[in-house]
């Protein structure tokens, strides 16, 4: 208790202020777990921070989770990581296990934004058997529908600066992955897809996500 009151006093007053008036204000929002379904170039990276912030929900991504994963030595991680020494894929299981540890972090207590995953149906009934067994399940799934021409013509505009890091767009941002389709059907099945129309502006497409999620 020590410890933790210690770390506390180190906290400048702003930050914790700040945190404060983020958990009020998430105290009286709904339950919301998403995933987002789209291609690089979608829009799904420009629409995550605002939904994340907006509805007070975590953002987890497959990718970004193993990594910590393997890195914490958790003992999903390690069993993680010896697969992949081994040039194997990690099992479906092992990644909805770490999703279902990801879950429990006090940032995902309205919910949560699942990016990557699943990619398969037999990875979406897999995630869904976790979520029954907490009694939760998926709410929406957002589809970031967009043709493929205006992807293309996004993806080519693109550039990164080497300093930051941050991508950037010469005419939207200035200064079908295998199985997705059986996944939409899956997820359609029950009656929560919701296709956004991916070729509009950022502004229109978070009109849209606001009416889907409202």
């Amino acid at each position: 208790m020590a410890s933790s009151s210690s770390n506390l006093e180190d906290v400048p007053s702003e930050s914790l202020m700040n945190e404060l008036l983020r958990r009020l204000k998430c105290a009286t929002k709904p339950e919301k777990r998403l995933i987002l379904i789209g291609p690089p170039g979608s829009g799904k990276g420009t629409q995550s921070p605002m939904i994340k912030d907006e509805y007070c929900l975590c953002h987890l991504a497959t990718g970004d989770m193993l990594r910590a994963a393997v890195a914490a030595k958790t003992p999903l991680g390690i069993k993680a990581k010896e697969a992949m020494d081994k040039g194997e894929l990690v099992s479906d299981d092992l990644v909805v296990g770490i999703i279902d540890e990801a879950m429990k972090k006090p940032s995902c207590q309205k919910g949560f934004i699942l990016d990557g995953f699943p990619r398969t149906v037999g990875q979406a009934q897999k995630l869904d058997e976790m979520l029954e067994k907490q009694g939760v399940k998926i709410d929406k799934v957002l589809d970031f529908a967009i043709d493929d021409g205006i992807l293309e013509e996004r993806i080519t505009g693109r550039w990164i600066h080497p300093a930051s890091g941050r991508t950037y767009h010469t005419k939207f941002a200035p200064p079908k992955v295998p199985g997705v389709d059986d996944v939409i059907d899956y997820y359609s099945k029950k009656g929560i897809v919701a296709k956004l129309h991916a070729e509009k502006s950022p502004k229109e497409v978070t009109d849209e996500v606001h009416k889907v999620l409202s």
